[in-house]
């Protein structure tokens, strides 16, 4: 019998309860749960597992999406709460890395000091003109305009009632030999393209006033290179139109097999005449674009915005 167990031995016992004389203060301050919070967590929004909610097919997801970059965009001064939605996910890895951290600093102090273009609300322009779903062609210029008024976050391109730059009044005289029936407007606003599915994108996003390449090497190249990288892994028949040996050198980041690169020299008039006129890029990357069954750009669509 003394190995024989006692039917006790099967229950376990129940913890004594100890008086409240008896806890000392430290140990009746620990929580038994944590406290809800009815704001959003920045951890919540940052993390890469998402809930049924926030499903992109739910009706749910853009007020989530809209939140996270309203959230992320504090947190970077790079960034601007009118990014456009689709691109911001495709980018997001980048935006953790230490060259953009140090491209955010750069800028904080560079706009703290000088005058900065495009203004802040315009650098995404080309994310919410031309979301990632649309693109078919990609133009790459190198900087902003850096005079006042001309840039606006579409490269070659100015808004409306200033003039077309020198560089652009090229393009529309390629053009003009290139597609029949086009007109040259009076404005140089090309976000009739960008609506068309071409992204006008420039290398570097920002430029000090008045200082050609000023922002350059400190961490656009980068992201911008993670833009043509995105486009190459995740699209096919994109038509890359790569003009001059800056943009040239973003041709590093695309597969050939999968997409079209049409080089020429820069538009600008120090070298337009040594290849960008007549190269019938235009006409061409329509050609392309019909053998992969996508409509062509109608390249005269600029209306007057």
């Amino acid at each position: 019998m003394s190995c024989q167990k006692n039917i006790l031995n099967f229950f376990k016992p129940l913890a004594v309860k100890r008086p409240l004389s008896c806890i000392n203060d430290s140990e009746r301050d620990i929580p038994n749960k944590k406290p809800k919070s009815d704001c959003v967590q920045e951890k919540d929004l940052t993390s890469k597992e998402q809930s049924t909610d926030t499903n992109r097919k739910s009706p749910f997801f853009n007020n989530y999406l809209q939140a996270k970059i309203k959230l992320i965009s504090k947190r970077y001064p790079a960034l601007h709460v009118n990014i456009g939605g689709s691109w911001f996910e495709a980018l997001s890895p980048e935006f953790g890395k230490p060259y953009f951290m140090k491209l955010n600093q750069f800028l904080v102090a560079e706009r703290a000091s000088h005058t900065v273009y495009p203004p802040e609300d315009q650098v995404w322009t080309w994310t919410h003109t031309c979301p990632i779903s649309q693109v078919k062609v990609v133009i790459l210029g190198q900087d902003p305009y850096h005079n006042p008024q001309q840039a606006h976050g579409l490269c070659f391109s100015v808004p409306n009632g200033v003039p077309p730059p020198p560089s652009l009044l090229n393009m529309y005289k390629e053009l003009s030999h290139d597609i029949p029936g086009f007109e040259a407007p009076h404005h140089g606003n090309l976000i009739g393209w960008a609506r068309q599915g071409v992204l006008l994108l420039n290398a570097c996003l920002t430029v000090r006033a008045h200082s050609a390449n000023s922002h350059k090497d400190q961490g656009w190249e980068q992201l911008t290179d993670a833009v043509v990288k995105y486009i190459s892994d995740n699209s096919r028949g994109v038509v890359f139109l790569l003009w001059g040996s800056y943009a040239q050198k973003k041709a590093a980041a695309v597969d050939k097999k999968r997409h079209h690169l049409l080089m020429s020299t820069h538009p600008s008039p120090l070298s337009a005449h040594r290849g960008f006129l007549g190269c019938g890029h235009f006409s061409r990357c329509n050609e392309l674009l019909k053998g992969h069954g996508k409509k062509p750009i109608d390249w005269g669509d600029l209306p007057e915005e």
